[in-house]
C-alpha cells in the first residue's frame, strides 16, 4: 500500500507539473476580424475624341489612412491640330496652316521642306524673307533659330590704328585738360 501511495503521489506531481506548464505557456493574440479600406482613385473618362484632355489619376493606402486624387492635362498641339482643322474647314488654309507654325516642330519641318511658315499675310519667298531679318520669332525649340540667330548677329568691328591714336588723344585731352597734336 505504502508503493501504490507512493505511485499515485508521482503521478499527481507530474499532472500538476504539466498543467501548470501548460498554464505558464499561453499566446496571447489580436485576432482582426476587418481589413482596412481601400484607396480608390477618382475615375476620369476620356472617351471623347473632341476633348484635348488627359486623366491621370492615383492612391496611395496604408494601415491607417489612403488617399486618392486625380488631375487632368490639357494637351496644346491636340487644341491647335483641332482648332486648325476647322479653319481649314471654313477655307481659312493660310490660317490653318499658320497656327500649326506655332509649334517648333512643324515650324522646322515646314523649313526643311523648303515652304516657309506664312507670317503676317506673308507667303512663300516673302515669308522667307521676314523670317531670316526676324529670327527671334522663329519658335523656340526650332534648330533653325539659333542658326537664324548668329547669322543674322552683328560683327563687332575692331579699330584701326588711326582710330586708337584719336580716342587715346581725346582721353588724354579730357582727364588733363591739355590739347596735343
Amino acid at each position: 500500500m505504502k508503493q501504490l501511495a507512493i505511485i499515485l503521489f508521482f503521478f499527481t506531481a507530474i499532472a500538476v507539473a504539466t498543467d501548470t506548464r501548460a498554464n505558464t505557456n499561453t499566446v496571447s493574440s489580436t485576432v482582426l476580424n476587418n481589413s482596412p479600406s481601400t484607396a480608390s482613385a477618382p475615375t476620369i473618362l476620356n472617351n471623347n475624341n473632341d476633348i484635348c484632355k488627359v486623366g491621370i489619376g492615383g492612391s496611395v493606402q496604408n494601415n491607417i489612412l489612403g488617399v486618392a486624387t486625380g488631375y487632368v492635362i490639357t494637351d496644346e498641339f491636340c487644341e491647335r491640330v483641332r482648332t486648325s482643322r476647322a479653319l481649314y474647314s471654313y477655307g481659312m488654309k493660310v490660317a490653318a496652316v499658320s497656327l500649326l507654325c506655332q509649334d517648333h516642330r512643324t515650324w522646322t519641318a515646314m523649313t526643311d521642306a523648303g515652304t516657309p511658315c506664312p507670317v503676317q499675310g506673308l507667303i512663300g519667298a516673302e515669308a522667307a524673307a521676314y523670317w531670316e531679318e526676324n529670327p527671334e520669332e522663329i519658335p523656340e525649340g526650332s534648330r533653325y533659330r539659333e542658326e537664324y540667330l548668329t547669322a543674322n548677329k552683328p560683327e563687332t568691328e575692331e579699330f584701326t590704328d588711326v582710330q586708337n591714336v584719336a580716342l587715346y588723344k581725346a582721353m588724354l585731352v579730357v582727364l588733363t585738360g591739355i590739347i596735343l597734336f
